[in-house]
């Protein structure tokens, strides 16, 4: 008898699943996870929940340090987890600077500073694509929701460009044309090739430099074979099927909780797919949500007025609710790879690259 070895297109067609098609052991895909698992240890997940503009304080920090502190009013959505997470304090490095701080959250370096380090401002999430990115479709995802996107950054120092929520539906599960993958595999073919002639151009240029250039030549090079592994690490993704879903592509513009709602969605659903084992999302506030009137960043300002603090907490209790949310969905979903739920091994991880206004 022959093995039976479906892929993800045939099993969805002759089943009729009414949902994504979650990580099914005989899938080849899985079985190679499964196998990668077992000889380079459990497969590891992490996601970044992050927004611009710091958290008050007062309403997130608990008072008392061990298990049994008494959640306060931005931490009280997530009761249901609190065996699940922990709460760290007393990081902040003191530094001024106020917005300067948001793009350290992951690298722990201002960008204009990256220069002084050897691997520049590379954020955690790029160190991991570089590692585990060829495992799944996507390296990295980073997305957003109601703002832009300022934490992730490559070894180059290029801030990457997030996607909001159509995008990373589509991105996800749709399909694009065949004569738009034909062209994408020559794009692949002719930037391979000009990277060849770079590269062996680049051997008789360096020896003619002084110091200085060198070491900026150097980084252009760096940023050239980064751009070559990314072709070698996608390339072979263009003509794989991608996953199928029933999950109808959400809506955009629905209001700040339903927005953020159906990202986290979205972040469970490429977890449970393995599109992705790398996320990172930056979320804020639609002016005229929960009743307020004003911005995130005006309310950050908030100099211990309590009209902007109570309107902090509000923002900021919806952004560990939904977080609570996606928390709910990783448990609920079986983990084929590594046994166990997805959560148990999946890092989230949710903060700010500055304190608070």
């Amino acid at each position: 008898m022959e093995n039976f070895s479906p892929n993800r297109r045939q099993f969805l067609k002759g089943a009729g699943v009414a949902m994504a098609l979650p990580l099914l052991e005989s899938l080849p895909e899985v079985r190679a996870a499964q196998k990668a698992a077992k000889t380079k240890g459990p497969v590891k997940r992490f996601v970044c929940l992050s927004n611009n503009y710091g958290i008050y304080k007062k309403g997130f920090f608990p008072s008392t340090a061990g298990t049994d502190y008494a959640l306060t009013p931005t931490l009280k959505p997530l009761e249901r987890h609190r065996k699940d997470f922990t709460v760290f304090s007393n990081l902040d490095h003191g530094n001024t600077g106020g917005h300067q701080g948001v793009p350290v959250l992951l690298s722990g370096v201002r960008p204009h500073l990256a220069a002084g380090f050897p691997e520049g401002n590379i954020s955690l999430d790029q160190k991991m694509a570089e590692h585990v990115g060829a495992a799944t479709r996507f390296p990295s995802l980073t997305v957003r929701v109601n703002e832009a996107n300022l934490t992730s950054f490559t070894r180059t120092g290029v801030q990457v460009p997030a996607i909001d929520l159509r995008q990373t539906y589509r991105a996800l599960f749709l399909e694009g044309p065949a004569a738009a993958k034909a062209k994408q595999r020559q794009q692949f073919k002719l930037h391979g090739s000009i990277l060849d002639v770079v590269l062996e151009q680049a051997k008789g240029v360096k020896g003619q430099l002084g110091k200085q250039d060198q070491h900026k030549f150097e980084e252009y090079l760096d940023s050239v074979r980064s751009l070559e592994k990314k072709i070698v690490q996608q390339e072979p993704w263009v003509d794989r099927p991608k996953p199928k879903t029933d999950h109808p592509e959400p809506p955009q513009g629905k209001g700040t909780a339903a927005d953020l709602k159906a990202m986290m969605e979205l972040i469970a659903l490429a977890i449970q797919t393995d599109s992705t084992r790398a996320i990172t999302l930056s979320s804020g506030f639609v002016n005229g949500d929960f009743g307020l009137n004003g911005g995130y960043h005006g309310f950050s300002h908030h100099g211990n007025r309590d009209s902007h603090t109570s309107a902090l907490m509000k923002i900021e209790a919806n952004m560990t609710a939904q977080m609570a949310h996606l928390l709910d969905l990783l448990k609920a979903q079986e983990d084929p790879i590594n046994g166990g739920n997805l959560l148990d091994h999946t890092m989230v991880f949710f903060g700010c690259g500055m304190a608070t206004g």
